[in-house]
């Protein structure tokens, strides 16, 4: 399910919501990601809860393809969920190197997302 949220300075904000079906591939990801373009929006928020586990595994190459979809599309997304748990050193730095830019961004809550998105 996605839900729109609107913001100061007409940011408007699609919430791919916990209730959704899991994002398997990049296609589901563009299929998405052609919804809400079409609505006007290029901000995503995403749930970890909703992206498939092999997201994060960096091994399987998923996390790659579906996030190289925000570069391309010129999409800002942000994943919620709690990243305190990851052992992976390999993907503990590639989410602290995703947080150093604008187009990803891996976050703790859905309002610490809306605050990235708002600039605030």
């Amino acid at each position: 399910m996605i839900r729109f949220h609107e913001i100061s300075d007409g940011v408007r904000i699609a919430e791919i919501t916990i209730d959704s079906e899991i994002i398997n591939s990049p296609q589901d990801m563009l299929d998405i990601m052609a919804d809400i373009g079409y609505g006007g929006c290029n901000n995503i928020i995403i749930h970890e809860q909703v992206l498939h586990k092999d997201f994060f595994d960096l091994k399987t190459g998923l996390a790659g393809e579906i996030l190289q979809k925000f570069s391309n599309y010129r999409m800002r997304l942000a994943i919620v969920g709690d990243y305190s748990q990851i052992t992976s050193r390999s993907l503990k730095d590639f989410i602290r190197e995703s947080n150093k830019g604008k187009t990803i961004n891996f976050v703790e809550s859905f309002d610490i997302a809306i605050r990235n998105f708002s600039g605030k």
